[in-house]
């Protein structure tokens, strides 16, 4: 790995429209500060920040990797978010796909890392130093598949469980990388509780249809009243079909979800991406609103799991997470996602989608890139007053009639005005799953931006190389960015 970095200093003045030819309502002014760029490393990761150095400025975190199977010295960097330089960086035995989550368990007023991926690979880093505080499936044990554990996703912080005084991590674990597309007959997954001070397994519960698990569960307390921790989560994959269920902390904690409610089902295909919790109801429950592969996102009653409304769009897929804003006139939440159209992994055409939190309409719908299973954010980009979501687009780009090559741009969606603005001049490579991030790094109170993407552009899934860049603004915020992230701002998918 030979980390270099780029810092560039010129103003953009976003002009450029892409889709519907008419000119922004206002300029937007963007400074590229730096660059970093990473060899022989791709990334799926989406970034998180915290100030790891006390240096007044958001420090970026990142989990990363080779090919499948395949060791790296920085699976996971922490990168300086003032100049764009490596703090420190982990190593793993596998691609570090997924995406941190924060906690101070070291008691150093510093965020302390925990972060997931492939192989059973589950971390602690300690946030300042990047020590390894622990890991769950240690470098020189056999192959983890042998002892039924396999990709780790995105953990949850929880309360604690085993009365040590500190908050513990709910995650879950599954998906048999060897197992054939049409093969039906996979392991299951789980739902696990681990202890957060030092990795012990507290508590592991198999999926309650027996089958296989991709999803980032969701943890949350429904109604401000509950005493009880809900937990949503999904089985099934692209090829198989699943359920989406909603349980407790208690019942992972006994082991058994036998009781978790199904939400909703899947006969061909499941449900991966996290979904999100949000009252769209105004009756202080939060409702659970998800996309299912098949290509359909629902909307669930959070105080009676009735349906609220659903909508499916023939052809597609749905990857993608869900992002939250006010998009319109009234006081309800509503929804942005991305859907791929074509059948994984031949995705050569994506669609985006505004739907209407209160009626389940669909209010906005465009058809811009292919193969994006990366995920949208939300600020208000143009100061109106309504928020806009911004998405990381891929292109690809015929040359001589046969060489395809691929690039990447950040696109802002204006609701309110049905237009859409690229903000960033197109990039050789790709991002395939990496989500921005929105808000303020250094308490300027202007929008700044994190993204990634793969620098290879023939080959989509090469993972020989990914640049990280720091944006920033001209756009003064006026509250913070309440969905800036993979799973909003507070990386666990609830919007308050």
């Amino acid at each position: 790995m030979k980390e270099k970095v780029l810092r560039i200093f010129f103003f953009l003045t976003v002009l450029a429209v892409i889709g519907i030819g008419q000119e922004a309502d206002a300029q937007i002014q963007i400074q590229e500060v730096w660059t970093s760029q990473y060899q022989n490393l791709g990334v799926y990761s989406s970034p998180r920040v915290a100030d790891l150095n006390q240096d007044g400025t958001k420090d970026i975190i990142l989990g990363a990797g080779r090919q499948e199977f395949e060791a790296t010295d920085s699976a996971v960097v922490a990168i300086n978010g003032m100049d764009g330089s490596m703090l420190w960086n982990v190593g793993a035995r596998d691609q570090m796909f997924g995406s941190a989550t924060l906690l101070d368990v070291s008691q150093d007023s510093v965020p302390d890392i925990f972060i997931s991926g492939r192989s059973a690979e589950l971390k602690g880093i300690n946030g300042e130093t990047g020590k390894v505080m622990w890991e769950f499936y240690e470098e020189n044990d056999p192959i983890p598949s042998a002892k039924g554990y396999y990709n780790f996703y995105n953990p949850q912080a929880i309360p604690d469980q085993n009365g040590d005084g500190v908050s513990d991590l709910l995650v879950s674990n599954g998906g048999d990388v060897n197992a054939a597309p049409d093969d039906s007959n996979r392991p299951p997954g789980y739902l696990m509780i681990i202890d957060a001070q030092n990795g012990t397994l507290l508590a592991k519960a198999p999926m309650p249809d027996g089958r296989e698990t991709y999803m980032s569960p969701v943890v949350a307390q429904i109604h401000p009243a509950d005493q009880e921790y809900t937990v949503i989560f999904g089985t099934g994959g692209e090829t198989i079909g699943g359920r989406l269920y909603r349980t407790t902390i208690e019942d992972v904690m006994r082991q058994d979800l036998s009781d978790a409610i199904v939400l909703d089902s899947s006969q061909n295909k499941g449900y991966i991406a996290p979904p999100v919790l949000a009252d769209i109801t105004e009756d202080d429950y939060l409702d659970i609103i998800a996309n299912a592969v098949e290509g359909k996102i629902i909307a669930v009653n959070g105080q009676n799991n009735r349906s609220l409304w659903s909508q499916k769009i023939p052809g597609a897929e749905a990857y993608n997470s869900i992002a939250v804003g006010y998009f319109n006139k009234d006081s309800i939440p509503d929804f942005f996602t991305g859907f791929s159209k074509g059948v994984w992994p031949d995705l050569p055409e994506s669609d985006q989608l505004m739907i209407d939190g209160k009626t389940g309409d669909i209010v906005f719908q465009d058809s811009l890139g292919m193969h994006q299973t990366s995920s949208a954010v939300v600020a208000d980009f143009n100061s109106d007053g309504f928020d806009d979501g911004l998405m990381s687009i891929n292109i690809a780009i015929i040359k001589k009639q046969i060489l395809k090559f691929y690039h990447n741009l950040l696109v802002v969606f204006d609701f309110k005005s049905g237009k859409t603005y690229q903000l960033t001049d197109y990039a050789p490579g790709v991002n395939l799953a990496s989500t921005p991030w929105v808000g303020d790094l250094d308490d300027d109170g202007k929008l700044d931006i994190i993204y990634c993407s793969l620098t290879e552009d023939r080959n989509i899934f090469a993972m020989d190389g990914f640049k990280v860049s720091r944006i920033s603004t001209n756009i003064k915020l006026k509250h913070a960015v309440r969905w800036g992230a993979y799973m909003g701002s507070g990386y666990n998918g609830i919007f308050k």
